[in-house]
């Protein structure tokens, strides 16, 4: 009897955060702090209500089986996933995974000259680096991966086998532990032939449950085993994604990335489509100095396997600060680039000018993640100013990776949430930016058309909500700053963003708990009492409770202990009739 392998649901008691009403418009980047949804809130969320959600694993089982429903439960694979299977629970069926074998496939690529100034990677000196064009956007016969070969950096543009410009139409996963059901030959094939993309991120979340903080490593790297497979069997490329967010820093698990890195690039030394992005978005004031350390430390190790290996590595400030890594980039090695992402809705032209001046600079920027909706990963759509974004990155050749491949039910996601298809999908089965997409990469915005810089009032790093969540930006701020203290711990709750959803006003706020003493810091307590009646929103990196007016924040399992001078951020969103004001806090 043939056996087939299909996804086992098993269900964990979890609990959800509030009504969700303010969702359209975190300032941050995608609910990390300021925003983590990327996107998943924590996996610790407030203490509201307690539901039932899908952890997926896979297991052999025969047909018999499949009829029966007879399963077995098996180690989930991140220990937290309750939120990431919003809108997938019911609708995961039997994840079969694709036989061998290579497909014609069609592509599309930009037309594209670029003349840049590079950075001489031994010797820091500048020097001047013409690429011949991209061939103009047209369906070809063949694979990518047949027709380009081997990527490499040439200045600051990514180049085929050929030494023609080349550029990245691709489509990351969500945390592929949540949506596991994604990672099969069908959908890749479906995204390759019908939508003419030619690449997949497989984004492995390292926190948040995943890799690095209780997710089941020996899943995990099957899913990505199998991700490459299915890619290199369609002749597409692939990124390989160490997916940090809530871990903030990626020295946090420098031991694990180094071994993680080391087994992927010698399992894949010899293939000419694979990728590594070796740390998603820094963040939590992590400074380029620290990334730059960490990627020194691991970079080595994959070049030690394949020293033309294309690595990428991630920014400041949830990879948007490319301007800091353009001051020092990274010497000694070839096809290094770095990361930039954006969400269209939160972040514009002071962001679009940030990448321009780094490619100006000498540095090779990657787009390996972006949205059409606003930071949060969810809110109103802006496709006008994603059509910008697009067709500043073709004008610079500048590659990219729209996220994400799952139906969650946030605008961020691919597929609409009522689908439960994993391939094959029609029109009508696609989100609104799903469509956008389609349309994107069949004709949508001409390639290389030159964008005018724009005074758009928005910082680049999370900036001023402009209204575009569909709501009124007019809800009354809150004062900037209150700060606490006791013993050697010190609290400071800001207010971060504004905005009216509806008939409620919405407030984002961010927490800083600093160490200010000379030993760690265990297991602390905040409160934060409010002036008048609150509905906990959004909140992540922590552990909430609303009792009247009050909100009770304790640890989650990675930031209960802060080092002696350290610091760590949190965050929430709050939503009232009324309006709000900073809150009384205090610290225990």
């Amino acid at each position: 009897m043939n056996k087939l392998k299909i996804g086992i649901i098993s269900f964990v008691s979890t609990l959800v955060v509030g009504s969700g009403v303010c969702a359209a418009a975190v300032l941050g980047h995608k609910n990390e702090p300021a925003g983590l949804s990327d996107r998943a809130l924590t996996g610790q969320p407030a203490v509201v209500s307690e539901n039932t959600a899908a952890v997926v694993s896979s297991e052999e089982i025969t047909e018999e089986a499949v009829e029966t429903g007879a399963q077995e439960e098996k180690e989930p694979l991140y220990a937290s996933a309750a939120e990431e299977q919003s809108g997938t629970a019911g609708n995961l069926s039997a994840q079969i995974t694709g036989s061998a074998g290579e497909n014609e496939g069609t592509e599309t690529a930009s037309a594209e000259t670029s003349t840049t100034a590079a950075t001489t990677p031994a010797s820091g000196t500048s020097t001047v680096n013409t690429v011949a064009a991209a061939p103009a956007a047209h369906a070809e016969s063949g694979t990518p991966v047949a027709n380009h070969g081997e990527l490499s950096v040439k200045g600051t543009q990514l180049v085929d086998k050929n030494g023609a410009a080349y550029q990245i139409h691709g489509v990351s996963t969500h945390g592929i532990g949540w949506f596991p059901e994604y990672v099969n030959k069908a959908s890749f094939q479906t995204l390759r032939d019908e939508w003419g993309v030619n690449c997949i991120r497989l984004a492995m979340y390292t926190g948040e449950g995943g890799y690095c903080s209780g997710g089941s490593q020996d899943q995990l790297k099957t899913l990505v085993t199998n991700g490459v497979s299915y890619a290199t069997d369609l002749g597409m490329y692939v990124i390989i994604d160490w997916h940090i967010l809530s871990d903030n820093d990626p020295n946090q698990h420098k031991t694990e990335a180094i071994a993680f890195f080391r087994e992927m690039s010698a399992k894949y030394a010899n293939y000419d489509n694979v990728l590594y992005e070796i740390c998603n978005e820094p963040n939590g004031g992590t400074s380029w100095s620290t990334i730059k350390s960490y990627a020194e430390a691991v970079i080595p190790v994959i070049k030690e396997n394949n020293k033309d290996a294309i690595i990428i590595v991630g920014t400041p400030t949830w990879s948007q600060d490319v301007d800091q890594a353009a001051a020092d980039p990274i010497k000694g090695y070839s096809n290094i680039m770095y990361t930039i992402h954006f969400y269209a809705a939160t972040h514009k032209d002071s962001l679009r000018q940030k990448m321009r001046s780094a490619i100006s600079a000498g540095i090779p920027i990657f787009c390996t993640e972006f949205g059409t909706c606003d930071a949060s990963g969810n809110g109103g759509n802006d496709f006008a100013e994603a059509e910008k974004w697009i067709a500043t990155m073709d004008a610079s050749g500048v590659s990219y990776c729209i996220w994400n491949l799952s139906n969650k039910n946030e605008s961020s996601a691919l597929i609409s949430s009522s689908c439960s298809k994993i391939s094959g999908w029609s029109m009508s089965d696609l989100s609104a930016e799903g469509q956008w997409y389609v349309n994107i990469l069949g004709n949508g915005v001409t390639p290389g058309t030159v964008v005018t810089p724009e005074q758009s009032g928005n910082n680049g790093n999370g900036g001023n909500n402009n209204g575009n969540n569909g709501g009124n930006n007019n809800a009354p701020a809150a004062a900037d700053a209150v700060t606490a203290s006791s013993d050697n711990t010190q609290v400071t709750v800001t207010n971060s963003g504004t905005w009216n959803s509806g008939n409620a006003n919405c407030y984002q706020f961010t927490v800083t708990i600093k160490n200010t003493g000379n030993a760690p810091v265990s297991n602390w307590k905040i409160s934060a009492e409010f002036g008048t009646s609150i509905t906990l929103d959004q909140s992540w990196s922590g552990t909430y409770s609303v009792s009247g007016k009050t909100i009770e924040i304790t640890p989650v399992d990675y930031n209960k202990t802060i080092n002696a001078g350290g610091s760590i951020e949190l965050g929430f969103i709050v939503s009232a009739s009324g309006n709000v004001e900073t809150p009384k806090v205090t610290i225990r």
